[in-house]
């Protein structure tokens, strides 16, 4: 399978982009109800913010994909009318990269909910990166900043984790995964293996 982006993958991309952009515009009012002071219950929910980036590349599993997701994924929140205005736009850049800086340390060959977890919590720190710049977070006392950090990285591992790989798992038994990763040789080897035990 060649791992450069066709334009059957940037398309799937931007619709699976544009669909976690309308699911993230309703996520804003759940995750704004569980900001409850000092919990930091929201940094737990944050993770569904980062999923675009790690469906998007478990079912297309090309470079350059989880970027690409993650930054139309904040473009289409944007458009929905999100309340957090153009700032989404970086969020969306330094998510995608931490994300996919993971994937290409694993040099896009590791589909796991593991890989896809860690993708998940390098994008939770892109995202804490804006978060200090923007400075609000040396409010903070250092026992609730060290929670506010370690619920985003939780909520990043399991939403872009089990829970993607879950969901990718499920799309792959409808057979729509198909239309980004036709068989290859290996597939047809190993159901001739099957076939004949």
């Amino acid at each position: 399978m060649s791992k450069q982006l066709k334009l059957t993958d940037i398309l799937v991309t931007v619709v699976i982009a544009v669909v976690f952009s309308i699911i993230y515009r309703v996520w804003t009012d759940i995750y704004n109800l569980a900001k409850l002071p000092g919990i930091q219950l929201d940094q737990l929910m944050y993770g569904m913010w980062f999923m675009a980036a790690t469906v998007a590349f478990l079912i297309i599993r090309k470079p350059g994909v989880a970027f690409l997701a993650e930054v139309a994924a904040a473009s289409g929140e944007l458009i929905t009318g999100s309340p957090y205005g153009v700032e989404l736009l970086t969020y969306g850049v330094l998510q995608g990269i931490g994300a996919e800086l993971v994937f290409a340390a694993f040099l896009y060959q590791r589909y796991s909910a593991a890989a896809a977890g860690l993708a998940g919590v390098a994008a939770g720190a892109g995202a804490l990166a804006l978060d200090f710049f923007k400075g609000y977070l040396i409010e903070l006392q250092t026992w609730n900043l060290i929670l506010y950090i370690v619920m985003r990285f939780i909520g990043g591992y399991l939403f872009c984790g089990p829970l993607a790989y879950l969901l990718v798992k499920a799309l792959e038994k409808t057979g729509v995964t198909q239309l980004v990763r036709p068989a290859t040789a290996e597939d047809y080897q190993a159901l001739d293996r099957k076939n004949v035990h």
